[in-house]
């Protein structure tokens, strides 16, 4: 987006998005604009759905109920979506918000939940995970909010994985692996669909690991000589595959 709209404060709203076009915003977004940001008549924001690219809207209304909004013009075009695919095994609160977003700011295309055995939180709220999913891609300029997949058991997803993704690698940060560096691995898969596992603070149990290491599809990756908390070890599994095989190169 060009620098001279970074000021800006950016929405993301679900209907289509067009030159000349107008737009009426629901409560808790009109509260936020006219209230907590007193945006007011004649004020900018920009607008993004996902599929239309970014979109320099101004408001025609300010009521705390129902801001309304002139669609203006076209700022930025939509990008393709990530076919990043990234799993993590839920953890606490706050630490669970951080890879959500942190996924997000690293170009992920879809986040799912696992489930393994050392898992500490086994009851999510996907509005939760899709509203920091929202807030990150509001934040950081994304045009593409990550698909938020349904919870799914390790078992389930290494069963299911051929049918429902194809020839994708699956790559896991396993703790078990002599401690090299994943540059070579990752390199000898440019080019082809990537998927991403990063396990429970605990790591994957012996059993989950050897299921792991069986399947013909799966990758395991050192991440160097230190233990990493699965957070921290999350973020940068992401960073070597962006920066190594993905959109940063």
């Amino acid at each position: 987006m060009p620098r001279s709209h970074a000021h800006l404060a950016r929405l993301f709203v679900e209907p289509d998005l067009a030159a000349g076009g107008n737009l009426t915003l629901g409560k808790d977004q009109s509260l936020y604009l006219a209230a907590v940001l007193r945006k007011g008549v004649g004020d900018e924001v920009v607008l993004f759905n996902g599929r239309d690219g970014a979109w320099l809207c101004r408001l025609t209304g300010d009521s705390k109920k129902s801001v309304t909004l002139e669609i203006i013009e076209q700022i930025a075009p939509q990008t393709p979506k990530s076919d990043f695919w990234y799993g993590f095994a839920p953890l606490k609160s706050e630490r669970l918000d951080y890879v959500v977003q942190k996924a997000v700011e690293m170009g992920v295309g879809t986040i799912q939940p696992v489930m393994t055995q050392f898992t500490q939180v086994h009851r999510l709220k996907p509005d939760r995970l899709s509203a920091n999913a929202v807030e990150a891609a509001e934040q950081c300029e994304v045009l593409n909010v990550p698909e938020i997949a349904a919870e799914i058991s390790l078992d389930r997803l290494l069963a299911d994985w051929p049918e429902t993704h194809g020839t994708r690698t699956l790559l896991f940060a396993d703790e078990g692996e002599a401690s090299s560096s994943p540059v070579a691995a990752l390199e000898r898969l440019a080019g082809q669909s990537i998927g991403l596992l990063i396990g429970p603070e605990g790591g994957f149990s012996d059993a989950e690991r050897e299921k792991l290491h069986a399947q013909p599809f799966v990758i395991p990756i050192s991440l160097g000589p230190r233990i990493l908390r699965a957070d921290t070890a999350a973020v940068a599994a992401m960073a070597l595959i962006q920066a190594i095989i993905g959109d940063w190169r």
